[in-house]
Parts: C-alpha cells; sequence; structure tokens
C-alpha cells in the first residue's frame, strides 16, 4: 500500500468511474485498474461495486475513505514541511461561501506573494465546508461564523463583519408585504438562511412561499426579476442597490449582523502554506479596515 494508490481510491469514488479518474490524474485506465485491484488485495475487501455506468463505493470502502484522506494529507503536510518556510510549496486547498465579497483581495494578495503554493478554491454552505475540513478534504475554508461553524477541533480567525439585509425589486414594502413574496433561500446548512429562519421563528412568520435556488447569481437575477425576496450581506447586493435594481430592507441587529470567519484544524502543526495564508488573512484585514474608516 502506499499514497498513490490511496490517491487513486480516493479519485475513483469521486469521480465514480474508472475512466474519470484516469483522465483527472492523467493515468492509463489499466494502472487506476490494477492499483485498485492491489489495494483491495492488501485490505481484504471489496471497495467497489462494479456496473455497466461505472463504480460504486461499497459501505466498506466509504467507511475507509476518511482515512486514505487522512493519510494522504499527512503524507502532502510532510512533503510541505520539508520545504522552504518563507517560500511555501505544495497545494492549498481553500473554500468559501458563495458571498465573500471581498475575498478576492485576499486570495490575489496571497498568490501574488507565494507564487509556487498550487492554491485551489471551492464553493459550498458552512455546515458542507466545515465537514470538509475536519474530514481533511479542505486544509480551511471562509464560513459565517455560528453554531454551525463551531467545533472543538477546529480554530477559527474573524475575517470580516457584515450586515443581512431582505432584497427585493419593490420600494416601500412592509416586512408583512415582503414575506408575502415566495422567499428565495440558499441550500440547507447555510449561515445567512439559518440567521433568516431564526427571525421567522422569533416572530411566528410563515412564508407562503419557498423557493431554494442554489448560486447567488441566480438568487440575484430572479429578486431584480421580480420572482421573490431573499436574504444576503449588502457588500453583495450594494451595486445592485446603488442602481435601483433592488431595494433593500433591514431586520434588527440580533438576525442581521454576521461574521465571516477563517476555519482550519486545531492542530499541532500548520503546513507553511497554511501558515503564510494566514498571515496573508491578518494583514489583508488590517488594510481593508483601514480603508473602511476612511
Amino acid at each position: 500500500m502506499n499514497t498513490r494508490d490511496l490517491l487513486i481510491f480516493q479519485t475513483v469514488a469521486t469521480e465514480g468511474s474508472v475512466n474519470k479518474a484516469a483522465q483527472k490524474l492523467n493515468y492509463v485506465q489499466s494502472n487506476v485498474t490494477s492499483r485498485i485491484q492491489k489495494l483491495e488485495k492488501d485490505l481484504n475487501t471489496i471497495l467497489f461495486h462494479r456496473h455497466k455506468r461505472g463504480m460504486t463505493i461499497t459501505n466498506e470502502g466509504a467507511a475507509l475513505l476518511p482515512y486514505a484522506q487522512k493519510i494522504t494529507y499527512l503524507a502532502n503536510e510532510m512533503k510541505t514541511f520539508a520545504s522552504n518556510e518563507q517560500n511555501p510549496t505544495g497545494k492549498l486547498d481553500i473554500a468559501s461561501v458563495e458571498t465573500v465579497i471581498k475575498l478576492p483581495i485576499i486570495l490575489s494578495a496571497f498568490i501574488n506573494e507565494y507564487k509556487n503554493v498550487d492554491l485551489t478554491l471551492s464553493t459550498g454552505v458552512t455546515t458542507e465546508l466545515k465537514e470538509k475540513v475536519l474530514n481533511y478534504e479542505l486544509d480551511g475554508a471562509f464560513v459565517t461564523k455560528g453554531t454551525s461553524s463551531y467545533d472543538v477541533n477546529l480554530k477559527e480567525i474573524d475575517v470580516f463583519d457584515e450586515t443581512l439585509v431582505l432584497i427585493s425589486n419593490k420600494q416601500d414594502q412592509t416586512l408583512e408585504q415582503l414575506l408575502a413574496a415566495p422567499l428565495l433561500r440558499f441550500s440547507d446548512g447555510c449561515g445567512y438562511r439559518a440567521k433568516l429562519n431564526e427571525w421567522l421563528y422569533d416572530h411566528n412568520v410563515i412564508p407562503q412561499k419557498v423557493m431554494e435556488l442554489g448560486t447567488l447569481e441566480t438568487t440575484l437575477g430572479s429578486v431584480i426579476s421580480g420572482l421573490g425576496v431573499a436574504y444576503v450581506p449588502y457588500t453583495a447586493v450594494a451595486q445592485y442597490a446603488a442602481k435601483g435594481q433592488i431595494y433593500c430592507y433591514e431586520l434588527p441587529e440580533k438576525y442581521s449582523k454576521i461574521t465571516t470567519v477563517f476555519i482550519y484544524r486545531d492542530s499541532n502543526h500548520v503546513t507553511p502554506a497554511l501558515d503564510r495564508f494566514i498571515d496573508t488573512i491578518n494583514e489583508t484585514k488590517e488594510v481593508t479596515i483601514n480603508q473602511d474608516e476612511k
């Protein structure tokens, strides 16, 4: 058994196909097949069900997958520690909730300074990203601070404070009138959705119709076209409000004030790449705070 076999195992599990895994890893298909067979022999268990549509991970394979992810992560971490700490190399897998408007400032500052780090960025909702960080699928993530982001095995850094607003394409509406329209919300596990649900529950408000939309772009377009109302950070929609395409309504501070935090595993060792990324967050945060105060 070696880490390369474990990486192949993870990729086949993710892609659901030997062919797709081979393409992603730039391996020949027969090599992927033989390495999976060897790993199954070494572990004395069947990892995948083979069928015409591809490969489906078995219950035993699903149970072993987190161990494979952790082992490959630690192997990569070991290699990274051997590199120059001031000039880190290797991979850095970061994710974010979709509406962190100031995120490009952090990413561009880091990429320009540390060109040898292979940084990847994905998106998701808070609860999903927290689990991925805990399971070694991500090095860190920008999420909404709250009970859904907290875990004793994680550290977090406050990054930005924001205000959530209800948005509509109609002006001078009461909250009752706003919530008579369909409520457009993000996926379950989103911190913004949780905040709005808290207000709805505390005020015994039941929306007449709820629609779940996948992305901020789709949500904004739907609000502008009059499909419904949504609850989003003001910074994400300020330009549309300035143009009169939407109108913003605030709920009480208890339900509208949020903090975006960066979470990462609480470990005795942080890779040089992640350590430099955390430094970049703190440095960029100071700059943006000073700019906002001017």
